[in-house]
């Protein structure tokens, strides 16, 4: 029967659709897993932000640094040493730490001892900071070690490398000798400073205490549960 015009309209309310709860779920899931995904890339990126920060921290205007920073930061190259006791050891086994570095040929002579002296002074001299800094001689030629240099490097990790393989790796200023500077190593493996030949020491300690605590906020002393010093 048609309505007629005195009647009222009628309407059939119908209630709004609810979410489906699966769906509220999975989008919930799907939050949760780009967060989780961020977070993994933050921690991934972490080490490699952290570097930079350092590296422009310990890079003031008017280059209040002694040591000459180094543009490329190589990292440590993938070649191995042998320790005293004749094991192999890859040089990435020194990462985790921050390294002073000399080169120098086995036989040792007055300037070589002279650095693994300074190297000694230079570690102590950083007090309870000098667990994050390792003393490292890397020996090259065919000589054995004397007995009395075997003792006296006994804190340091001493490794003979192949000369050759090592010098793709650092670099000695124009005019210089590889063995006429200490290098520093960051705990990511980067070598990133060279100090000068004729080192002076106090301005190179200005230098490692800028380092160490620029970068105090993400390294800790030690390589971890899986790290290793390797003396002799």
């Amino acid at each position: 029967m048609a309505q007629t015009p005195d009647e009222p309209l009628t309407l059939t309310v119908h209630s709004l659709p609810t979410p489906d709860r699966g769906d509220a779920e999975r989008a919930a899931a799907t939050r949760t897993g780009r967060w989780k995904m961020l977070a993994i890339l933050l921690v991934c990126a972490s080490p490699v932000i952290a570097s930079y920060l350092t590296y422009y921290v310990i890079r003031p205007e008017g280059r209040r640094n002694y040591g000459e920073l180094i543009a490329a930061q190589p990292l440590l190259p993938a070649i191995s040493g042998t320790d005293a006791q004749g094991r192999s050891v890859p040089l990435s086994a020194l990462e985790g730490q921050w390294l002073l570095v000399s080169v120098a040929d086995s036989a040792c002579d007055a300037a070589c001892e002279k650095h693994l002296y300074l190297q000694r002074q230079l570690r102590e001299t950083l007090g309870r900071e000098k667990d994050r800094l390792d003393w490292v001689w890397l020996r090259t030629g065919a000589s054995e070690l004397r007995e009395p240099l075997k003792a006296a490097t006994a804190a340091a990790t001493v490794l003979h490398v192949d000369a050759a393989a090592l010098a793709q790796w650092l670099q000695p200023a124009p005019g210089h000798r590889l063995e006429d500077h200490l290098y520093v190593v960051d705990p990511l493996g980067h070598w990133m400073l060279r100090f000068p030949a004729d080192i002076d020491p106090t301005r190179a300690k200005r230098d490692l205490d800028r380092l160490l605590r620029a970068s105090s906020a993400w390294d800790q002393p030690g390589r971890g549960a899986n790290g290793e010093h390797h003396g002799g």
